[in-house]
């Protein structure tokens, strides 16, 4: 990979999300946008800390940890302080005491109006969770990394896998590629992926001057936040 452009040179840019050939990002003032061309358009008028993109659509994190998907407001019990659309249709997202739940692509589709979700709580504890077409991943607070697969229509969990390295993010592509942060904001991608190794075999770093603190792959792109709050795209 190399960085082949600076986007948009953003001091204030939070986080950055990426799929289905659409970008999403928000800032620390909690606005949101996506982008068209080279220029970044506001995505609503909902304040969101974190947003994602990917098969069950574009979905939200307020900074009172509400979910919301796009044109669409929901409010219900579940707060989720992180969540990720790029799984199998189904929605994935963690809560502040770690608490993981899962919902699954029939309810996550189904959404038309305001109204209550349903979502299924998982086995564990993590700090961070996201889904591909060959997995999910996920870190929690020690940054230990895990690895297991959640069904999109049932959202029941194979069991958690302990993967080497330490991380404090971790995103998978709609492709199945996966990307971790640690805490010095250094970037590494999982190789060695596979349908009969879906956890892959090791860590491959990928260098960069500035430390990261986001980072979201899609279309052969990859999509990075500086610590400064420089959105950086790479290409293969």
């Amino acid at each position: 990979m190399k960085a082949v452009a600076v986007v948009l040179v953003l001091l204030s840019a939070a986080q950055v999300d990426a799929g289905h050939g659409i970008v999403v990002m928000t800032d620390i003032l909690y606005n949101s946008f996506f982008l068209t061309g080279s220029s970044w358009s506001k995505l609503g008028s909902v304040p969101l800390k974190h947003v994602s993109v990917g098969p069950a659509g574009i979905w939200g994190v307020n900074k009172d940890d509400k979910v919301h998907k796009f044109s669409v407001r929901f409010s219900f019990s579940l707060e989720l302080k992180q969540l990720d659309a790029g799984g199998q249709g189904h929605v994935v997202g963690v809560t502040d005491t770690d608490k993981i739940y899962c919902l699954n692509a029939d309810r996550a589709f189904s959404i038309q109006k305001e109204g209550i979700l349903t979502w299924d709580q998982l086995q564990g504890r993590l700090r961070y969770f996201s889904c591909g077409p060959n997995g999910c991943w996920g870190v929690n607070s020690i940054q230990h990394i895990y690895f297991t697969k959640v069904l999109p229509n049932t959202c029941e969990i194979s069991g958690f896998i302990r993967i080497n390295g330490l991380g404090v993010k971790i995103e998978v592509g709609t492709d199945g590629r996966v990307f971790i942060l640690n805490q010095s904001g250094q970037l590494y991608e999982r190789a060695g992926i596979s349908d009969k190794v879906p956890q892959g075999t090791e860590w491959k770093e990928i260098a960069f001057q500035e430390p990261l603190k986001h980072a979201s792959y899609d279309l052969g792109h990859l999509w990075l936040v500086t610590k400064c709050g420089v959105i950086l795209e790479c290409t293969d």
